[in-house]
C-alpha cells in the first residue's frame, strides 16, 4: 500500500516545495531592501504578460523539455545521466554539419534531417559512457559529467579551426542557408490571421517538444522496451531473472537519453541562432535534471516543470532588467527551487506521508 495518494506525490509535494522556495526567496529579497510583491509582479508580467514574454518563456521551456526527458528516460533505467549539457552540445554540432553541408531546399525537409543529425550526435556522445557502465563498470555519473567538459573542448576546437568562416573572429559557424530557417510562432500565427509579438525565439520546435513528451510516454509505459527499462530500473536481479540483459538496456536507455538531449539543438541552434555558436546550450542540460526531478520523471510533469523554469528564466531576466535586484539573486531563486524540489524533497515528502498515514488510520478506526 502506498504511503500517500499518487496525486499528492505528483502534485502536492512539488507545490509545497515550490512554495517553500518562493517564501525563502521573498525573505532574501526583503533582506536586500526590495519588495517581494514588486519582484513577483515584474516576473509574471515579463514572462507571461505579453506575447513577447510568452515567446521567450516557451523558448526556454522547449529546451528544458528535451533535457528533462533525457534525464527522465535514463532515470527509469536507474541511470543518472548528467551529461545532457555535452550531449546537447554535440547535437548542435550534428545540426550544423547537416545544414551546412547538405543541400536542403525547404525547412520541412531540413527539420527532420536536422532532428536525425541532432539525435544521432547526442546519442553517440552518450554511447561511450553507456558502454563503459555496461561493460567496464564505470559509474555513469562520473563518465557523463567528464564528457561534458570533453564536449565543450571538442566543440571549441571544431568551431575555431574547422567551421569558422574565413576572416571571422567569432568562434561560430557560418549562418545556415535561408531555406533551412524554421518558422517562428509569429510566422505561424500570421499565417492563420493572428498576431504574436515579433522578435521572439520560440519556433515550431515547441510543438516537436510536445510531440516528444507524448512519444516518450508511449515508449516508457506502452511498449515492451519501456517495460524492460522500468523493470531493470526497479530491480536488476529481477530483470536478470526475467531474461532482460542489463548491458543491452543500459546502452539503449542511454542512447535514447542522449538522443533526446541532442534534439534540443533544433531549438537553440537551428531555430534561434541559425548557426552554431560556442556555449549554445547555456546550462539547459543541468536544468533538465531539476526538471525531471520536479516532474516526478513523467512526461506531463516534465512539461509543467519545464514551463516553470522557462518562467523563472524569462521572468528573472526581466527582474534584473527593470529592478535593482541583481542578476545573481535570480540565480539564487532558481537554485532554491532546485534545492527544495530535488535535494530536499524528503523534507516535504516524509511529513506528508506521516500525515496521510495518520488520516488513513483515523479513517479505518
Amino acid at each position: 500500500m502506498e504511503k500517500m495518494p499518487k496525486w499528492a506525490d505528483v502534485i502536492l509535494t512539488p507545490l509545497i516545495s515550490l512554495f517553500l522556495a518562493m517564501a525563502i526567496s521573498a525573505l532574501v529579497i526583503l533582506a536586500i531592501g526590495e519588495s517581494p510583491w514588486v519582484a513577483l509582479t515584474t516576473m509574471v508580467d515579463g514572462a507571461l504578460g505579453s506575447s513577447y514574454g510568452w515567446g521567450f518563456t516557451l523558448y526556454y521551456t522547449t529546451n528544458f523539455i528535451f533535457t528533462g526527458l533525457a534525464v527522465m528516460v535514463a532515470y527509469h533505467a536507474a541511470l543518472f545521466n548528467i551529461g545532457g549539457e555535452g550531449q546537447a552540445a554535440m547535437g548542435g554540432l550534428g545540426v550544423a554539419l547537416v545544414l551546412l553541408y547538405l543541400p536542403l531546399p525547404h525547412w520541412l525537409i531540413a527539420l527532420p534531417v536536422a532532428m536525425i543529425g541532432a539525435a544521432a550526435f547526442g546519442a553517440a556522445w552518450a554511447l561511450i559512457p553507456a558502454w563503459l557502465q555496461a561493460k567496464r563498470g564505470s559509474h555513469i555519473v562520473i563518465t557523463t559529467i567528464m564528457f561534458n567538459f570533453i564536449a565543450a573542448a571538442a566543440l571549441n576546437y571544431v568551431l575555431v579551426n574547422i567551421l569558422r568562416p574565413v576572416g571571422s573572429m567569432d568562434p561560430a559557424s557560418a549562418r545556415f542557408p535561408e531555406s533551412t530557417h524554421l518558422p517562428s510562432i509569429s510566422d505561424m500565427a500570421a499565417a492563420i490571421g493572428m498576431e504574436w509579438g515579433k522578435n521572439t525565439p520560440v519556433n515550431v520546435t515547441f510543438f516537436v517538444a510536445i510531440a516528444a513528451c507524448l512519444l516518450v510516454w508511449l515508449l516508457i509505459w506502452r511498449t515492451r522496451l519501456g517495460y524492460q527499462i522500468r523493470a531493470f530500473g526497479k530491480s536488476e536481479p529481477g530483470a536478470l531473472y526475467a531474461g532482460i540483459s542489463p548491458a543491452r538496456i543500459t546502452i539503449i536507455a542511454m542512447l535514447i537519453s542522449g538522443g533526446l538531449a541532442g534534439m534540443m539543438a533544433i531549438n537553440n541552434v537551428m531555430g534561434e541562432s541559425e548557426r552554431l555558436v560556442l556555449n549554445a546550450v547555456e546550462g539547459a542540460g543541468f536544468i533538465g535534471i531539476a526538471v525531471a526531478l520536479m516532474g516526478r520523471n513523467h512526461p506531463l510533469g516534465v512539461f509543467l516543470a519545464a514551463l516553470l523554469f522557462g518562467f523563472l528564466y524569462q521572468g528573472g531576466g526581466e527582474l534584473a532588467l527593470w529592478t535593482s535586484i541583481p542578476r545573481e539573486l535570480i540565480i539564487v531563486i532558481q537554485a532554491l527551487v532546485i534545492l527544495f524540489t530535488g535535494a530536499l524533497d524528503n523534507m516535504v515528502r516524509m511529513p506528508l506521508e506521516r500525515l496521510f498515514l495518520a488520516l488513513r488510520k483515523r479513517g479505518d478506526a
